[in-house]
Formats: structure tokens, C-alpha cells, sequence
């Protein structure tokens, strides 16, 4: 649909009012879009029910806007992968009602749209673009086992100097990675531990 092509209507999966589970700004209220859509394939991903952008309607970005507004000055842009389309015009409304806007993707395409926070959470399945990495406020690593730390290492070498750096376990295998994360972070104190803490909570 060309509207989607656009930007202008966006493949809507869910929109929620609740707390922002993860990394720096854990504990804030925040109003999630949550856009369908998504090819990176982790095989962890905890909302595969996003991948295929078909199944989520196209909906107005207008009325995304308009919902957002209601609830919470923080809005946060989720996926699926959000940069698959093009965000422009949707932050352009959302900034127009004076919203602060955060991101999570992959990074694995091109940049778009106005964004007051950036958190990329790369995947080895499909790396970031170099616009993303320059970009980015926090780097998310999830650490489902003990390579997954070379990798962080990897990324952290590509964001800037003034990008905060978080390691995560993956929710399976939380029991058995957070202590070693706790121990790498100790070790490497560049890194902070960020867990997902609305899980714990027990809230979307």
C-alpha cells in the first residue's frame, strides 16, 4: 500500500500505556507504538508475533498521534523493526503535540525520523548500519550465552564515546547469564546491567 510505502499509515501491531521495563530510562511511564514487521529473525525474540507485518493493520499515523498524546509525554517506538519503514512522519506528528520520542531497533536499516533517545540493540543476524551505530544513546546487548560478550565488545567499538553501554540477558536464560554479567560488568565497568525489570513486575 503506498501510504505505507509512505510512512503515512504504519502497520500497528499494539499501542500500551505502562513502564519502560529496560535499560537507562527503566522505571519511566511511557506510551508504546509497537509496529509490526520485522526480517532480522532472532530466535529468541519474545514477540515473533510482530514479524509478519501483514498480519497488523494498517493504521493512520494521525491517530497513532492523537492516542500517544493522551496518555504520557515519553513515547516509545517499538517493534518488529520500526526503522523497516519510515518513521519521519510519524515523529514529525508526534513532535507537533511536543512529545519526547525514543527508539528501539536493530539498527539494521536506514535511519529515520526525529528521535530524542536512540537505543540499539544490534543482532548478529543482521548488523546495524553505520548511521545507527554514530546515532545511537544506549547500546543494548542481549547476552544469551558466554560469545555474546565478544560480540558486545564488537559493537561497543562502533557507537560513540558517549553512548551508555548495557548487557542483558536473554529472559530464558536469565537464571544462568546474570551472574556471569554481573561478574563482566564488575570486571568492565564501561558496562552497566540492564534486566527486564516489567517482566519481574509483571506488567507488559
Amino acid at each position: 500500500m503506498e501510504l505505507v510505502e509512505k510512512g503515512e499509515m504504519l502497520p500497528l501491531m499494539e499501542e500500551f500505556y505502562t513502564i519502560q521495563g529496560e535499560g537507562h530510562h527503566t522505571g519511566t511511564a511511557a506510551y508504546f507504538i509497537r509496529v509490526g514487521g520485522c526480517d532480522v529473525g532472532c530466535h529468541w525474540c519474545d514477540v515473533k508475533e510482530s514479524w509478519n507485518a501483514e498480519t497488523h493493520p494498517p493504521t493512520e499515523i494521525s491517530g497513532i498521534a492523537e492516542n500517544a498524546a493522551r496518555y504520557s509525554n515519553t513515547i516509545v517506538v517499538t517493534g518488529g523493526e520500526p526503522l523497516t519503514w519510515n518513521m519521519s512522519p510519524l515523529t514529525h506528528k508526534l513532535k507537533e503535540k511536543g512529545l519526547r520520542i525514543h527508539i528501539e531497533t536493530s539498527g539494521a536499516y536506514p535511519l529515520s525520523g526525529i528521535w530524542d533517545w536512540i537505543c540499539l540493540s544490534p543482532k548478529k543476524m543482521k548488523l546495524p548500519k553505520e548511521e545507527v551505530y554514530k546515532a545511537a544513546n544506549e547500546l543494548k546487548v542481549i547476552i544469551y550465552n558466554k560469545h555474546d560478550f565478544q560480540f558486545a565488545e564488537e559493537q561497543a567499538a562502533k557507537v560513540s564515546g558517549n553512548c551508555e553501554l548495557y548487557l542483558q540477558p536473554e529472559w530464558s536464560r536469565r537464571e544462568k547469564m546474570t551472574p556471569e554479567i554481573v561478574d563482566y560488568v564488575m570486571t568492565n565497568p564501561k558496562w552497566k546491567i540492564s534486566l527486564q525489570t516489567h517482566k519481574y513486575l509483571n506488567i507488559p
